[in-house]
Parts: structure tokens; C-alpha cells; sequence
């Protein structure tokens, strides 16, 4: 059973900027899935604990109105604005008839138009992760500027029970799972680790893989697979010009190290926007004459320098 301090509420309207989980559990269907979403969830609220993030959970406790209302409902209670995450984890179940993906509430079920419509108020970075099965269409009407989508299939016919969700509710404070060994695990080294997990279990059951996670971060509505990354970085290029998933997911992390934790947001925010910009212009190196390459770089590095070394005076004056 999950803890009692699970079952309480935290409201999100009122509190301190700060990062927000919102963890969903969809009808179960049976009392065995039952028992396992509550288990993931649990993983999810102690992962919030240490990450000292507003958290709140639907679809376990009774309730007066529908999941389906109260997912709305705290949607918009939550802070339409800040520089900290907003975390949704959808666990469950999803299906998917050819044209419209839903997640499976109890009661009236989400559709990934709507749960896209009752996003658009937030200016904020958002995470969501459907582990639920038929979630791939979920990337298309969700992805844009400053989201990581993941999804526990590739597309809306991989309608079998998902495996993955369990998995990543383990990675995401798994220390085994911090590839770049900045001692904390981004959701895209959560997202790699759980993929990487749940390919094994078919492998060692000798069984046909039902299901294979995507992640999307470029805002182009396609997702990527495990099996591009080689570490954290994609072995290949996105089509149409588009930047690889990936750069700002390794970003994102739910359980900060203490370095990140006493960086303020902010500043957070902004050293992460032009690691990105370096990354990028590091991909296309190639397409630039060498000057104008180290012209373009120079700046970028001047700039993470300073910021560096002012985070490192304040420290020193407190």
C-alpha cells in the first residue's frame, strides 16, 4: 500500500517555485495490476521526497469526482509559470482505435488531444511519461518547445501490457543509471535504462518484444528509440533538419545533485540554454568553414565561463 503521506494531497497553488510531480494511475483492471501501479507510484512519491517537489497523486484514493476531472482540475491549480519542471507520469493502461489515443482513467478516459489542450496554459518545462500501452500517438499531440515526451511504445498498435513503467519508476533515482556521472540520473538516462531493461526481459524470456519506449524533446512529434543513443548522445541524424532528441532531456533531472540543488533556476535555465546552443552548433561543425565555427563558439564558452564563476563568487561570499 502506498505511504499515507502519498494519500495526502500537497496543492501545488500557493507553494514555493518549485519542481511539481503529477502522478496518474489509470484503471488497473485487474487487483495483480492494481498492485504493481501502486508499487510504481510509490517509487515516483519517494523520488519526489528526495527531490523536495509538490507532489500530488489520482487514481488510487477515493474520490467525489471523476480522475478524469481531477486530472483537469489539477492542471489548473497548477503554477502556469516557472523555471522548475513539471512532472506528469501517467501508469496504466491505454488503447488506441486508429485515430485517437487514450490513456485509461477510471470512469471517462483522457485523450492525448485533450490532455494536450490542458497543457497549453503552461509556460514551464514539462515532462510527461505514458508508460501505459498504445502511448506512442501521445508524442505526436504533446511534443513542442520545452517538453520531453516518452512513451512506453512506438506506436498506437503495441496495445499489450507495458513492462516499461516499472522500469523507469526504478531508474529515475537508479545511480547505476547515470551514464555521464554527473551524480544525479536525467529522464533521458532514466528513459535509456529502463529501455535498455525492458528489451532484456524479452530476451531472457525468449518472447517477441511487445513494446519499445520513444522519447522526444526537439518538438518535432516523432520520437527517438533506446537504440539510437550511444551513452547519451544519438548515432544518428534527425530528418528534416530537426535537432536529436535527447539535448534537453539530459537536462531534466527529477533528483538533483547537490551542486544543481543550490544552483537557483534561474540561472539553471540559462546554463542549460547555452550548453544546448554548444551542443548544436558542435553538430553542425561539419557545414561550417573553420573560422566562422570558433567564431560562433567563443562567445558561447565566454559566457558558461562567467556564469560559472559568478555562481562560484557567490558561494565563496556566503
Amino acid at each position: 500500500m502506498l505511504h499515507a503521506t502519498l494519500l495526502t494531497c500537497v496543492l501545488f497553488a500557493g507553494v514555493p517555485d518549485q519542481q511539481e510531480v503529477l502522478v496518474v494511475v489509470g484503471s488497473p483492471g485487474t487487483e495483480e495490476y492494481g498492485a504493481m501501479f501502486e508499487d510504481w507510484a510509490e517509487r515516483w512519491s519517494e523520488a519526489a521526497k528526495q527531490a523536495k517537489a509538490a507532489q500530488r497523486l489520482i487514481g488510487i484514493d477515493k474520490a467525489d469526482e471523476t480522475d478524469r476531472t481531477r486530472l483537469q482540475t489539477a492542471l489548473k491549480e497548477i503554477r502556469a509559470e516557472s523555471a522548475e519542471p513539471l512532472w506528469i507520469v501517467l501508469i496504466g493502461h491505454g488503447t488506441f482505435d486508429g485515430k485517437a489515443a487514450k490513456f485509461n482513467l477510471r470512469g471517462l478516459d483522457v485523450t492525448a488531444v485533450e490532455l494536450a489542450e490542458w497543457l497549453l496554459p503552461l509556460d514551464r518545462p514539462v515532462i510527461v511519461a505514458n508508460c501505459a500501452s498504445a502511448s506512442a500517438p501521445f508524442i505526436n499531440k504533446l511534443s513542442g518547445l520545452n517538453r520531453v515526451i516518452v512513451s512506453a511504445t512506438k506506436n498506437g498498435f503495441q496495445y499489450n501490457f507495458a513492462r516499461f513503467g516499472d522500469l523507469l519508476s526504478q531508474a529515475i533515482i537508479d545511480p547505476q543509471a547515470d551514464l555521464d556521472k554527473d551524480e544525479q540520473v536525467s529522464i533521458l538516462e532514466a528513459f535509456l535504462s529502463a529501455s535498455g531493461r525492458t528489451q532484456e526481459f524479452y530476451t531472457d524470456e525468449g518472447r517477441l518484444a511487445t513494446e519499445h519506449a520513444l522519447i522526444d524533446d526537439n518538438g518535432d512529434g516523432k520520437g527517438t528509440p533506446a537504440d539510437w543513443y550511444r551513452g547519451v548522445r544519438t548515432t544518428r541524424v534527425a530528418k528534416e533538419g530537426a535537432s536529436p532528441d535527447g539535448l534537453r532531456a539530459n537536462q531534466l533531472c527529477l533528483v538533483r545533485s547537490k551542486r544543481e540543488e543550490n544552483m537557483p533556476a534561474g540561472v539553471r535555465n540559462k546554463r542549460d540554454e547555452i550548453e544546448r546552443s554548444i551542443a548544436l552548433l558542435r553538430l553542425g561543425k561539419k557545414k561550417l568553414p573553420e573560422a566562422q565555427y570558433y567564431t560562433r563558439l567563443e562567445p558561447l564558452l565566454i559566457e558558461l565561463a562567467k556564469l560559472y564563476e559568478a555562481l562560484e563568487s557567490q558561494a565563496a561570499e556566503e
